[in-house]
């Protein structure tokens, strides 16, 4: 039922983890584990960890950047136990639960899993639609890395119990990250976005259409649309006024 949720572990740091991780996504039929960064697969402790797990690892695909993990994903959901500006609206594990259980029914959806040190980071959180933290004591709310993992995958394992919701298809990960890309260069022109900071809006429209939840026709729709900003900025303003002055149809 999970076959077409992959876990993205980003920058491991430990090998025992990683197998830790790997037995929990068989626990739970989860299909897919990436690795971002160098990481032993094959170590001791990695296979130790992993019992019967060992298939997991040895199926582990490994990826230079996010970008390259997440490209085929229709969502990418990142994992954070801290609080800031940027994770302010993150949600807890057994409210997305249903939402990454539905996804994962028409297209792959990424969890992201950050290092054991410091998580994931601000840069990492620029691919993912939606936030997930898992409640916890304040005193020390940070959990283990392969601790996180088995509880996100619990409630998403229990999530995909229940009757289906509709999901909607979404658009892959590659699709959505090309729009940002247009996005990002036609809103710094008409100076929407801060030049010495854009990341800071970005991040914000990043999580206004990631709960949206963007289909292929509107990635296409808003592609469009940035792109005749560019357009216009560039040199299309004449050709407006032009047509405008002789009362000429824009379009």
């Amino acid at each position: 039922m999970l076959t077409h949720l992959r876990i993205v572990m980003v920058r491991p740091r430990g090998s025992g983890n990683i197998g830790s991780v790997a037995r929990a996504m068989k626990n739970f039929g989860a299909g897919e584990l990436a690795i971002v960064g160098p990481a032993r697969t094959q170590s001791f402790w990695a296979r130790a960890m992993a019992v019967h797990a060992r298939d997991r690892l040895t199926d582990a695909r490994r990826y230079a950047s996010i970008r390259e993990a997440i490209a085929d994903c229709t969502l990418v959901v990142g994992t954070t136990c801290r609080s800031g500006l940027y994770r302010s609206h993150s949600r807890s594990a057994r409210e997305l639960a249903p939402v990454i259980a539905a996804a994962a029914q028409k297209g792959k959806v990424a969890l992201l899993l950050g290092p054991e040190d410091h998580g994931l980071s601000n840069k990492d959180l620029e691919h993912c639609q939606l936030l997930m933290t898992i409640p916890s004591h304040p005193d020390y709310a940070s959990l283990n890395v392969a601790q996180a993992a088995v509880i996100c995958l619990y409630e998403i394992y229990l999530a995909s119990l229940a009757p289906a919701a509709e999901a909607i298809h979404r658009a892959q990960g590659e699709q959505v990250e090309r729009l940002f890309e247009i996005m990002r260069a036609a809103l710094l022109k008409i100076g929407f976005l801060d030049s010495e900071n854009p990341e800071h809006m970005l991040l914000a429209l990043r999580r206004i259409l990631g709960r949206a939840g963007l289909e292929e026709k509107d990635v296409r729709i808003l592609t469009g649309m940035f792109r005749q900003i560019d357009w216009y900025v560039k040199q299309g303003w004449k050709v407006v006024e032009e047509k405008e002055r002789r009362g000429i149809k824009i379009r």
